[in-house]
């Protein structure tokens, strides 16, 4: 038993009065004559003993009655170590991923989580708190209520081990603190279970969806040409067959263009085909209708004027190869002669490639290192007959090494790297036996470049050092087929490809995005994105004729965004969440050791409280010290 008060207990030193009073009276005894003395000795003798026996009744009474109300005064009570332990420190985790979405017994998960959290939280102390996307600590309670209702939807979702990690985090430092984390989440997608906090006790409420049906607009790609358009196909998935069509609309800028039905009533996956216009630019909106998870109700994309993408290649040698590889409709290919070349082609280009000359001079030496370090991609195809000291002067420059002079030998290009971004989604899978290309003759070369193809012995064909590649072996058809290869479609046809990273259909937000919008930049501008009603500036590097941007945590909300230039219109691009919380599968927390289970936000609370309450003690004491009175009173008043 404890006391809130315990210096009241010194009071109980005042029993000592009446005991003292008690034991010395200081009236005495007044003597009467009377003529049978016999009968007066034995009448005193039994009213003494009378007398006696009721003092000390009195007394006794007296003192549990004086005894009770001082114990009353202060204040006994029964309490766990928990519920005296004075240093308490609460972490909330609410969980505002997109499966929040999903309908409960009372509405919306995240909704009836906030709201039960406004109305169960109480005490004094101040309380930390955080989402996906934010966090408070130490708010006050007045504070807390104020920002909870205003918890909105996030696209991050953190893992276990983010929660505990950040739980901890919002703690403080103290070692006897009585620490409690709350995870309120509907534990979408958790897979695996870290281990708990030392210091903390976590507490896990699991928010159950009343339906896990969910249909989605899962991506859209194109594939398939016809004469003036192209095939969009769009992937709907289901979480559960579903009988009844599903109507897909597809928007232009708000204006419906084309309408179909989805038929998910055999399988969970479907594959729409729309018929899109490639000639102009097209703002692009798919929606679907599904009220239990609406956040992949709706699919941004985007197409802006194709920009082609410009070749130059420098020939001292036939070209014939480059002429067939690179007549595409995505590029825009221009060959000169090393006679006859313009200068003033160079800062324009996005990918060169010197096609075996002989000689480099100074001022083409110059003119291409410029247009790399201004982020141009550059080829170098050396000559057999090349001045080595004029190639050695561009390729130190640019790190791709030293070469010497060509040696005659025949070697068979065997080894691929295939991780490399230049064979990215080129083969399905990894191929060992296929018709080698082989060289006749190649440079030997002293680098520290990163090899791309090698040669059987290990020693390097085709070398990179940021956006500067070089091979050691002419292409010339009397030197090697490699012209015929499969693998020179991919090699250089993905090089001029990344040298201007123009834009997908759409990028998922969240995720670290980088592409590049052809557009040339003075001094002092910049390029913003922006929708109706929203805008910022993304992280941004200007090359020569292009701005490569970069988003990470920019936009958090999925749409499409303009992208401009002084209020001035470049092109559109477009952000979606990311797909992944579609899939409606649960957790099993039981498998969780360590952490205390419960049904609902109420019922933790209650639990909390259980575990905090004491057992006030001072009423019993108050009705106790009254009964001690009542007794003492009949005692005097009718015992004889």
């Amino acid at each position: 038993m404890q006391f809130k008060n315990p210096e009241l207990l010194y009071a109980l030193f005042l029993l000592l009065i009446p005991i003292i009073i008690h034991l010395f009276q200081l009236r005495k005894f007044q003597k009467v004559d009377f003529t049978n003395v016999a009968f007066l000795k034995k009448v005193t003798l039994q009213t003494r003993k009378s007398s006696q026996l009721k003092k000390w009744l009195t007394l006794l009474i007296r003192l549990l009655a004086l005894a009770c109300i001082i114990l009353a005064f202060a204040q006994p009570f029964t309490a766990t170590k928990k519920a005296l332990n004075t240093e308490k420190e609460t972490v909330i985790y609410i969980d505002n991923s997109f499966s929040m979405q999903a309908k409960g017994e009372k509405g919306p998960l995240l909704q009836r989580a906030v709201q039960d959290l406004y109305e169960k939280i109480s005490g004094t102390e101040n309380v930390s708190w955080f989402t996906n996307d934010f966090s408070r600590k130490n708010s006050s309670l007045q504070d807390f209520k104020n920002e909870i209702l205003q918890v909105d939807y996030s696209a991050r979702q953190l893992s276990l081990n983010e929660i505990l990690l950040k739980g901890n985090q919002l703690f403080g430092s103290s070692k006897t603190a009585d620490k409690q984390l709350l995870i309120v989440s509907d534990f979408q997608g958790r897979n695996t279970f870290p281990d708990t906090l030392n210091d903390a006790t976590i507490h896990a409420v699991q928010l159950q969806p009343v339906a896990t049906q969910s249909v989605a607009i899962d991506s859209a790609y194109f594939e398939g040409n016809t004469t003036s358009s192209n095939i969009l196909k769009v992937k709907i998935t289901a979480s559960e067959t579903i009988a009844a069509p599903i109507p897909v609309s597809l928007y232009n800028n708000d204006v419906l263009v084309a309408k179909t039905a989805a038929d998910l009533s055999e399988k969970g996956t479907t594959i729409l085909n729309f018929d899109v216009d490639k000639s102009e630019s097209f703002k692009g909106k798919l929606s679907v209708t599904e009220a239990n998870l609406p956040y992949d109700n709706t699919l941004f994309f985007s197409i802006n004027t194709q920009t082609k993408i410009k070749v130059l290649s420098i020939n001292q040698a036939n070209a014939n190869f480059l002429q067939r590889l690179f007549d595409q409709p995505e590029f825009e290919y221009t060959q000169q002669t090393y006679n006859a070349l313009d200068y003033n082609l160079i800062p324009n280009q996005n990918f060169i490639i010197l096609n075996e000359l002989v000689s480099i001079p100074p001022p083409l030496r110059t003119a291409l290192e410029s247009f790399t370090e201004r982020g141009g991609n550059l080829l170098i195809i050396p000559s057999v007959q090349g001045e080595i000291t004029e190639y050695n002067s561009l390729l130190a420059n640019l790190k791709l090494g030293v070469i010497s002079e060509a040696t005659p030998s025949e070697k068979k290009i065997t080894q691929i790297r295939f991780d490399h971004p230049l064979y990215k989604d080129v083969f399905e899978k990894r191929v060992v036996n296929f018709q080698y290309p082989k060289v006749n003759q190649f440079h030997p070369i002293s680098t520290n470049a990163i090899p791309v193809l090698t040669f059987e012995d290990a020693s390097p064909f085709l070398l990179q050092n940021g956006n500067s590649y070089v091979s050691t072996a002419p292409f010339n058809s009397e030197n090697t087929n490699f012209q015929n290869s499969p693998l020179i479609v991919p090699t250089l046809f993905n090089m001029a490809k990344q040298s201007l990273s123009l834009q997908n259909l759409y990028y998922n937000i969240g995720l670290q995005n980088t592409f590049s919008v052809p557009e040339v930049l003075m001094q002092d501008e910049i390029l913003e994105m922006r929708d109706s009603t929203f805008r910022f500036i993304p992280l941004q590097q200007t090359k020569a004729n292009q701005v490569i941007i970069t988003t990470n945590d920019e936009p958090a909300i999925a749409g499409t965004y303009d992208i401009v230039k002084d209020k001035t219109f470049i092109e559109h691009i477009s952000y979606n969440y990311d797909r992944s919380e579609s899939i409606l599968q649960y957790a099993n927390l039981e498998n969780w050791k360590g952490v205390q289970l419960h049904n609902s936000i109420t019922e933790v609370f209650n639990s909390l409280a259980a575990e905090n309450s004491r057992n006030d003690l001072w009423k019993w004491f108050a009705i106790f010290a009254l009964l001690f009175l009542i007794t003492e009173m009949l005692i005097l008043k009718f015992y004889k």
